[in-house]
């Protein structure tokens, strides 16, 4: 079931990227900062592949990646912010967010700041997420978008480093791409049991509350 998942996703994004050049890691990394899983695990080592080809520079990867999760992550931060508090306490039991979530978020922005977002960042799965709450706990915005690229520039550059130095053998090692294939599986694989977890917690939640 992943393998079919994997492919014509892994299709999509090397299509995108090899079309639209930094432009693509921008948007795809957007995606993912958007709240919408798309792994940065495929996008920067595929983009640090570009490099080890020479279409690429590995700097202004990192930078491009970076750059696009701090689009994503506004969208997903003005989303917390300007509807978050409301669409929780009203339809929290729906978009999978009880009002006990919300009151631990707020809680842990006002105990760790806006280091909460850098460190979150570097984080895989949950580097995703982390703009929603920030918006709802109503992080300043310079520090929220000084904090995502702060923390996303390294995600970016060290995944596209991997790419990069294992170029050569992404190319003439099937062993690696099988290797690599497999890996991608794990990402996808714990990021479904996350979600799946996280449904059927806040679903037994919801019943509790109606009984």
């Amino acid at each position: 079931m992943l393998d079919k998942i994997i492919a014509p996703l892994a299709i999509v994004i090397t299509t995108i990227i090899s079309s639209l050049g930094y432009g693509g890691i921008v948007i795809l990394m957007a995606i993912e900062s958007a709240c919408i899983p798309l792994p940065s695990e495929v996008i920067m080592p595929f983009s640090g592949y570009l490099v080890f080809t020479g279409r690429f520079d590995l700097l202004l990867v990192a930078t491009a990646g970076a750059l696009g999760c701090n689009l994503g992550s506004t969208i997903a931060y003005a989303v917390g912010h300007y509807g978050g508090r409301p669409l929780v306490e009203k339809w929290g039991a729906y978009v999978l967010m009880s009002r006990r979530d919300l009151e631990r978020v707020d809680r842990f922005f006002a105990r760790f700041g806006g280091i909460t977002v850098f460190i979150c960042r570097l984080l895989p799965v949950v580097r995703t997420f982390i703009a929603l709450p920030a918006g709802i706990a109503r992080m300043p915005q310079a520090p929220f978008q000084i904090y995502t690229f702060l923390g996303s520039w390294p995600w970016c550059y060290a995944l596209a480093y991997v790419g990069l130095k294992l170029g050569e053998r992404w190319n003439n090692d099937p062993s690696f791409r099988a290797l690599m294939h497999r890996f991608d599986a794990v990402i996808i694989g714990a990021a479904l049991i996350a979600v799946i977890w996280y449904v059927r917690r806040h679903w037994r939640h919801r019943m509790s509350l109606n009984d």
